[in-house]
């Protein structure tokens, strides 16, 4: 392996870690914080892709705007089906035990996938880049790297640093952090604990709708694509630590090398490099690599 081709793997375990993590990030505030095992969290990453593709011309229609104004539009209608959700189902699960959870969210995911056959239908669907992120960047003197990709990079760096501010820099964060540890104390001092839990699964669900419509461009839209993504997006909450910020983002970025590099070097056992990684972590850390946080 070259040095170029080693340079272009790595932008392409780095992007894939980095949006992972986007997708991750919101399962782990979901799973860690609020106590729920969510396996509908995926089918969050299929609508945001399905959102992005049928909204693309209604967006250039009647708002004039491109690819961003429909990512946008894409992150607060998730938002707001999440809070809705929330409301709606998933307030009567925090007292119910895990089996209840897991039976309700899978319920979930074949409504999704029966909603999205019926407003769409089961083809494969492309989504188109802004066309200011269509080229290429020049490495070496015979391969090139997608603009596009290294855009995703920075949308998932900047996440990354947004959720960190929000979960340790704000009182919101504060009041998170204090709800996850102590629910009983957070409604003994007049904080609505119901709604705070509203709020954070609403930015859940926005997370991975964000993930999902800017992959798609990259990845296509097709049916059942969250269901894929939900199995490493529990497998990278394990290794981080359930609930942890930092650790979901350093999980992420261990399973973007691993696989990525796995696949090149090792592609008889690729698929089970990740399992491996994660079954010698836990045999050290059975908490994962970090604490909630």
């Amino acid at each position: 392996m070259d040095v170029t081709t080693y340079l272009i793997q790595c932008l392409n375990a780095v992007q894939y870690g980095l949006l992972l993590f986007l997708v991750a990030s919101g399962l782990t505030l979901i799973f860690g914080i609020m106590g729920i095992i969510n396996l509908a969290h995926g089918s969050f990453y299929m609508i945001g892709a399905y959102m992005a593709f049928a909204l693309q011309p209604l967006v250039a229609q009647y708002l004039g705007g491109g690819f961003i104004t429909t990512v946008l539009v894409c992150i607060v209608l998730a938002a707001l089906l999440g809070y809705f959700l929330e409301w709606a189902f998933y307030s009567y699960l925090y007292t119910r035990d895990h089996l209840q959870q897991v039976l309700m969210t899978y319920g979930l995911i074949l409504v999704f996938e029966e909603l999205r056959s019926i407003i769409i239908d089961n083809d494969v669907h492309g989504v188109s880049a802004p066309e200011w992120l269509s080229g290429s960047i020049q490495l070496g003197d015979l391969m090139t790297y997608p603009t596009y990709r290294l855009f995703i990079s920075a949308v998932c760096i900047i996440v990354a640093v947004f959720m960190y501010w929000l979960l340790s820099r704000t009182r919101l964060g504060m009041m998170i952090r204090a709800g996850a540890s102590n629910r009983e104390m957070i409604n003994s001092l007049g904080i609505d604990i119901n709604q705070l839990f509203r709020v954070v699964f609403a930015l859940g669900v926005a997370l991975a709708a964000l993930a999902g419509a800017i992959a798609a461009p990259v990845s296509s839209v097709y049916p059942g694509m969250g269901n894929a993504v939900i199995i490493i997006c529990f497998v990278v909450v394990v290794i981080g630590g359930i609930g942890s910020i930092k650790g979901a983002f350093i999980a992420a970025m261990l399973i973007g090398f691993v696989d990525t590099f796995g696949q090149i070097l090792f592609p008889q056992v690729a698929g089970v490099l990740v399992y491996i990684m994660m079954a010698t972590i836990l045999l050290f850390k059975p908490e994962g690599l970090f604490k909630q946080g």
